[in-house]
């Protein structure tokens, strides 16, 4: 089993990532293999709505990270989103992904691209906006025929200056319990379907 994480924050290694690898740490525990891919430094561009992509199982345009990024979620057995709030919501990146990622999902829904895979969203803010952000990424998942997997709060974590959300000790606990959950669920899907 593997789970495949997109961090969309501008920052590489930075506060988002940090929530990330506390998530992986409890999957890590659980024998779980896991993968970020960081989209700093990368621009997504938003979604052309060209519908090319019906049948296709990818987008057709290639002067972005889009098609290689998508191609491992769609492999991945769980998903889990990353990014900080910028302005009351996810970051541009993130929702650009998103965007095209559900364009091509739709364009293909006999595929089933991400049926019964897992998700989750997490997100690193200073101070108001994370429970809009993560709501919006689990948005995706929702649509798409996922299973979310939940935690003793939301995905957030508070901190503003890069390794800043380590003192939220209340932010990773939840992160802690999101890896816990996320495998549980993991496992279990695998066993049903085993």
């Amino acid at each position: 089993m593997k789970v495949l994480a997109v961090n969309a924050s501008a920052r590489k290694d930075g506060n988002t990532a940090i929530l990330i690898q506390t998530v992986f740490e409890e999957l890590h525990q659980a024998g779980i293999k896991t993968e970020m891919v960081q989209l700093a430094g990368r621009t997504i561009e938003p979604c052309r709505a060209c519908w090319a992509c019906g049948g296709r199982k990818n987008c057709v345009h290639e002067r972005d990270s889009f098609q290689d990024v998508f191609e491992k979620m769609t492999r991945a057995d769980g998903i889990l989103l990353g990014s900080p709030v910028y302005m009351a919501n996810m970051s541009a990146n993130m929702q650009a992904f998103l965007e095209r990622a559900a364009v091509v999902a739709d364009m293909n829904r006999d595929a089933g691209l991400f049926r019964h895979k897992v998700g989750a969203s997490v997100t690193a803010a200073r101070r108001g906006g994370a429970v809009n952000a993560v709501d919006a990424m689990n948005h995706f998942f929702l649509s798409q025929n996922m299973f979310l997997a939940g935690s003793s709060y939301w995905g957030i974590a508070y901190g503003r200056m890069p390794g800043d959300v380590r003192e939220d000790v209340e932010g990773l606990d939840t992160m802690r319990s999101l890896g816990q959950n996320m495998a549980y669920l993991l496992k279990a899907l695998g066993e049903r379907q085993g």
